[in-house]
């Protein structure tokens, strides 16, 4: 099938933008981009012409951290710091199973699609025991709305009874968390140039994992050839959990158990000193940054600028939406750029370098930049067309009422050439199912946590 975007906007990001070109769509791959109309193809009565007069056609956008089971607790622990909403959730998440999670992750990715998304990847740490396979029902969740999709086999296993955060009730051991990782390895992950699924190895957070989990899923990722992801630096209290049961800042502690290099990236880094980024520049680890749900816990802002200036890969993530309620990934722009101005100044980070950070380097972080994250020939056809025209148009600069203001509709988005929304409406799946699919996690698991209460 070919697919001919025309008359639009064009930002590819790795390139100068073109005020009136076209993009052309073979299969899976963008094969050719440019100004003015497109050129002839082989068979244009087979070609889908999109007339994209008045839109901005950009890369999709790619969701570097995300917590998708947390659809169904939202607007809970509305006004608590992260320890003490953590604390108020988790007999909440303990009694999540799969139909919960099934139905929030389907809902939560076709916001994410609605938002401009086309690669998402997911970081579930909470298994419940006998509560059925929730790594699965994700995935299945991810095949059905269309988008590409690197989930992240969390784990933790410190309870409280062993000086950690979290209930004893959801944490794993050792040896069961490194088998069930090295299976969904096994069973899911697709490293082909246009894989739809890849697996990432994910324990929680330092005060809710042992030094050996650590240890033990680096190993495991590197034999097995896939990336490290972890949360780190989020707050001060974390700051100061790690001095004083580890004598060292979270960066220094990931650096002495491995956990350091260009196939890492950790979420949030807002709490970091000179020397943590200089080393992070120096060793290729990549971060996270999720604006809105550490302004929502009052986690503080993360040093962007600084860790760009430094050269640090930096990708954007919306995070639980928990802790995000509804917030969409192309919203995730305007708030990156708008705290780093709030911090810096006004020339801290411009439209266009919001707009990389929510594509190219997200993809970076995810070890796919020679795949997605900006239109190239021979790159996947992942791409977002919006609707700068009606109210937006008086903006003036396409990239700016994108990014700036409140988001434009979308026109139109594919995931390997394929639509998966059209006119601001799901349709690779039914919508209203989808939604729906969301609302019912959010009633059974409201009501297996009364029956514990």
């Amino acid at each position: 099938m070919t697919v001919i975007i025309e008359g639009a906007y064009l930002a590819p990001v790795a390139g100068a933008e073109i005020p009136d070109g076209h993009l052309v769509i073979e299969g899976d791959r963008i094969t050719a981009i440019g100004s003015g109309p497109a050129p002839s193809v082989a068979d244009p009565d087979r070609a889908e012409r999109i007339d994209a007069a008045g839109c901005l056609v950009t890369p999709g956008l790619v969701n570097t951290h995300h917590h998708l089971y947390q659809w169904a607790s939202q607007g809970l622990a509305k006004d608590d710091t992260l320890f003490d909403w953590l604390v108020t959730l988790y007999p909440t998440w303990a009694r999540m199973d799969a139909d919960v999670v099934g139905g929030a992750a389907a809902a939560g990715l076709g916001w994410l699609a609605r938002s401009g998304t086309t690669t998402t990847t997911d970081h579930h740490y909470v298994f419940p025991k006998g509560r059925g396979d929730l790594f699965a029902a994700e995935i299945d969740a991810a095949r059905r709305v269309g988008v590409r999709f690197h989930p992240c086999r969390g784990s933790m296993d410190r309870g409280r009874s062993d000086g950690g955060l979290p209930p004893d009730e959801v944490v794993e051991s050792l040896d069961d968390i490194l088998e069930a990782t090295a299976a969904a390895i096994d069973t899911y992950h697709d490293d082909s140039f246009s894989s739809m699924l890849r697996i990432a190895v994910a324990p929680c957070s330092p005060f809710s994992i042992s030094k050996d989990l650590l240890v033990e899923s680096a190993a495991l990722a590197r034999a097995k050839g896939v990336r490290l992801h972890t949360h780190l630096a989020e707050t001060l209290d974390e700051e100061e959990y790690c001095r004083e049961q580890l004598n060292r800042t979270p960066v220094e502690y990931m650096e002495q158990v491995g956990w350091l290099g260009d196939d890492v990236w950790f979420a949030h880094t807002v709490h970091l000193r000179d020397s943590d980024i200089a080393t992070m520049a120096d060793t290729g680890t990549g971060t996270a940054h999720c604006p809105s749900s550490n302004a929502r816990l009052g986690a503080g802002i993360a040093r962007v600028r600084d860790l760009l200036g430094a050269g640090v890969p930096v990708g954007l993530g919306v995070d639980g939406p928990a802790s995000a309620e509804m917030v969409p990934m192309v919203g995730e722009l305007r708030q990156a750029m708008y705290l780093q101005r709030a911090r810096y100044g006004p020339s801290a980070l411009t439209a266009r370098q919001a707009l990389e950070l929510g594509t190219l380097g997200g993809a970076r972080l995810l070890g796919r930049q020679d795949e997605i994250g900006s239109l190239e020939v021979g790159k996947l056809a992942d791409v977002a067309v919006w609707r700068v025209d009606g109210f937006h148009a008086a903006v003036g600069d396409p990239v700016v009422a994108l990014v700036h203001g409140q988001s434009p509709p979308l026109a139109r988005l594919l995931v390997g050439g394929r639509t998966v929304v059209a006119d601001d409406v799901l349709v690779s799946a039914p919508q209203h199912e989808i939604a729906e699919a969301g609302a019912t996690a959010r009633r059974r698991l409201m009501e297996l946590a009364e029956e514990v209460l």
